[in-house]
């Protein structure tokens, strides 16, 4: 079994505690392992593979197109993204690039989609600080959202929409679009429809209802600020990406690094804190989803017209080699390594490099010195999701 660095019983007044792997603020199946002194942590250790499916594994028993729709189950909050670095890895691998039409398509996508995990994100994490109200709004408004997407393509959470040399389906129709816009502007029937009402307003209203809820809240401000440091120094040691380092002052973004898709088209900003608290991490997924918003409006007053799918050999079989891609997922750097022996119709290895996995390493170091119910809102700050984890 699993163990802290010392033992039970080693040093007197000391408390072994185990938090989960069932229980109701882990978010997932997750085991921590803490040492306590009274009610102060002096050492966690987080403990996984609770939630291991073996799904790298499983593609080498899978074809390269039909690898797809396991990507969705990894960070099944944002399965978008899931299906963009995969697709990417295996189209740089084989030489093609999607149409323009279908990666301005990836990326409203792909920014819906993040917004709506942190909506996830932000209603939860509300939750387990105490704040019911924020978490009813967001899933309401989240609602909105997978309306859009079952929509475009049939499917509320694992989408599987990407497609090797494009994507699987167009826009519906022009009234797809401008209830898509409506939403982010917070106008049409979302403004008729609010009366006044948080959560019926679109995107627009419910991040200025929250932050009006939360940003200046005193119980919110005690629960967060100064609690679960990360220094910039340690954000990069330990490998962390997303808002996690982003809130620790780095401004650090794959989409500005390393554009993919047609990012590099768009004009954004990469919101960053310099406090490294659970705060700072807080006010960065709030502006992100005032960024992706923009995005999300140049993006579908640019799209042009075309074909949404290259031509792809029907049996997807990619030259000996290895390929390594990433983007930018709501929890930070998504990669993917992708390596092929020229001669079967499966990978060879493909290997996720998870933002979750990376990040939740931090909470070695947050937890140190915070009382047990700090832990809460230090862990619903990284915003893990164990399916990320585990692979």
């Amino acid at each position: 079994m699993p163990t802290l660095e010392t033992e039970p019983g080693e040093r007197p007044g000391e408390l072994y505690v185990n938090m989960g792997p069932q229980h109701p603020s882990t978010h997932g199946v997750l085991r921590l392992l803490l040492r306590l002194e009274g009610e102060v942590i002096v050492e966690c250790k987080p403990i996984m593979g609770y939630l291991h499916r073996g799904s790298e594994k499983l593609a080498e028993k899978r074809t390269y197109p039909q690898y797809v729709t396991l990507t969705d189950r990894d960070d099944y909050l944002c399965a978008m993204c899931n299906n963009q670095a995969y697709v990417q890895t295996v189209e740089k691998l084989m030489g093609i690039e999607a149409p323009e039409r279908a990666q301005y398509l990836r990326v409203i996508a792909m920014e819906l989609n993040r917004i709506t995990s942190h909506l996830v994100w932000l209603g939860t994490f509300a939750l387990d600080i105490g704040a019911l109200s924020v978490f009813l709004y967001c899933f309401r408004e989240r609602e909105h959202t997978l309306r859009m997407f079952e929509e475009l393509c049939g499917a509320r959470l694992t989408y599987s929409y990407m497609r090797l040399g494009g994507v699987g389906w167009d826009i519906p129709d022009e009234n797809w679009t401008q209830n898509v816009k409506d939403w982010l502007n917070g106008s049409g029937r979302f403004t008729a429809n609010s009366g006044g009402d948080a959560g019926h307003g679109g995107l627009p209203l419910l991040l200025e209802e929250v932050d009006r809820l939360l940003t200046g809240n005193q119980i919110f401000l005690y629960r967060t600020q100064g609690v679960g440091y990360l220094s910039p120094e340690d954000a990069v040691d330990l490998g962390t990406s997303g808002p996690m380092v982003r809130g620790s002052g780095i401004e650090f973004d794959i989409r500005r690094a390393d554009p993919y898709a047609v990012y590099d088209r768009f004009e954004f900003d990469i919101p960053t804190r310099p406090e490294g608290d659970c705060f700072a991490r807080y006010i960065v997924r709030l502006q992100e989803m005032w960024q992706s918003r923009r995005i999300l409006l140049q993006a579908l007053d640019q799209i042009p017209a075309g074909e949404i799918q290259t031509r792809v050999p029907k049996v997807v079989k990619p030259p000996a080699g290895e390929a390594i891609s990433r983007v930018e997922s709501p929890r930070g750097i998504l990669g993917g390594y992708l390596v092929s022996d020229g001669k079967g119709l499966n990978p060879y290895r493909y290997h996720v490099r998870a933002p979750s996995f990376h990040n939740l390493k931090a909470m070695r170091k947050m937890a140190l010195g915070w009382k047990v119910a700090d832990t809460i809102a230090i862990l619903g700050s990284i915003d893990i999701i164990l399916g990320d984890v585990d692979r």
